[in-house]
């Protein structure tokens, strides 16, 4: 159940409360990522302390390792991580991108303003087809072990089955989340066959749900059509008219313009219904997709550079390790009220990192994860208090600024 508790005059942004059978998620939130059943480097009492309130694990690599009928004989994921809180799963959607058409090429689902050239565009193709670890039928896709090399075909059916088995509050329909630079002309079969597979995941969570005995799961469509508007609008449109619970908006973006893009998506989508916006999570990120009507967020990458010595301050990225850190006996960020703020010093962080001690990457992620989490509240607590715009520019400003 999703309640709007304010709405943003003049866009699309709310404030709201996405109710769950584990808890009330304030929105909007960011989502902790915790591939494989963890939040690398913390235990799930540091992810709660530091402001988390929802953690993402992923379909793919919880049914490759340990398996998903494992976790399933453990009492769910909720038992078996110890995460008390709701939790989401993807559906495996991404790893058609990143095991496909990504794989060795380090590919992002962004792209910049720029176009490629055709040259660069061959490069990025330039891998024979059998070294891909996933290959796309109209059925459902081929998956290469990433632990072994062995086989795996994933159905929409079969994402359902898996997540149903994990045994999630949020889960998400199967998709392809097809590359940046693929022709429109195979993006609009790559979404129409995202749509197919939507109707057939929601026959099966139906089939499912009637015969389940723990509580009710919801189900989210995920709307496709990269970096066109006519796309992005109509499968929207079409997602938008299908029974889920909430919506994801998946797939490639001109990274300039993902704001604008989200706008075509919501302003189509029910609106008393959650929108989760997947894998974003830089602050501009945040505010934008906030401001153009998404509630929830979810990206790997926070914790990812944190492990690397990359910080998030109100005046910008830092890293930990550049010499000027060295000798500084303040903590990273004043006032902040994180764990490693509240107790370490720049000085201690930037030796561990140094000394390549495994704390380093714990501190760190405690530190980026406790300032979305809180940009997040700000966010919220601006629009309960009809001033969204002017903290947008305050922090847009410094932010920017450095």
């Amino acid at each position: 159940m999703f309640k709007i508790n304010k709405k943003i005059s003049k866009s699309l942004g709310r404030a709201g409360v996405l109710i769950t059978s584990h808890g009330q998620i304030q929105t909007p939130a960011f989502v902790a990522v915790g591939t494989k059943a963890t939040v690398k480097s913390l235990s799930p009492e540091q992810v709660a302390s530091a402001g988390s309130q929802v953690v993402l694990a992923n379909t793919y690599h919880l049914y490759l390792e340990p398996g998903e009928k494992i976790i399933k004989k453990a009492g769910g994921l909720h038992k078996f991580m110890n995460w008390q809180g709701p939790i989401m799963t993807d559906s495996g959607g991404f790893q058609v991108f990143s095991l496909g058409a990504a794989y060795g090429n380090n590919l992002s689902k962004f792209i910049g303003t720029k176009p490629l050239t055709l040259e660069e565009i061959k490069k990025v193709y330039s891998k024979k087809n059998e070294e891909k670890k996933a290959k796309i039928t109209e059925d459902g896709v081929e998956f290469k072990s990433v632990i072994d090399g062995s086989k795996h075909f994933f159905t929409p059916e079969k994402s359902i089955q898996i997540q149903n088995n994990l045994g999630a509050d949020i889960i998400f329909a199967f998709d392809e989340c097809a590359s940046p630079l693929v022709s429109k002309k195979y993006l609009q079969e790559s979404m129409k066959r995202t749509h197919c597979w939507a109707e057939r995941c929601l026959k099966e969570h139906r089939d499912l749900s009637q015969k389940k005995k723990h509580f009710p799961q919801a189900l989210f469509g995920i709307v496709q059509g990269g970096r066109y508007e006519d796309l992005r609008k109509k499968s929207a449109k079409i997602i938008g008219k299908m029974d889920f619970d909430g919506f994801g908006i998946g797939g490639s973006f001109v990274k300039e313009d993902m704001a604008t893009a989200v706008r075509w998506v919501n302003q189509i989508l029910p609106e008393e219904k959650p929108r989760h916006l997947l894998g974003i999570g830089e602050p501009i990120d945040l505010i934008l997709g906030v401001e153009n009507g998404c509630d929830t967020f979810d990206c790997v990458a926070v914790t990812r550079m944190a492990r690397n010595g990359s910080l998030y301050t109100k005046h910008g990225k830092i890293n930990i390790t550049n010499a000027k850190y060295k000798n500084l006996l303040k903590p990273i960020e004043k006032n902040c009220g994180c764990y490693t703020c509240q107790n370490y010093t720049t000085a201690y962080l930037s030796h561990l990192f140094r000394a390549k001690e495994m704390l380093a990457a714990s501190l760190a992620s405690i530190h980026n994860i406790y300032f979305l989490n809180n940009l997040m509240s700000q966010i919220r607590k601006s629009i309960l208090e009809n001033n969204f715009f002017e903290f947008k520019e305050e922090f847009l400003r410094i932010y920017k600024a450095n």
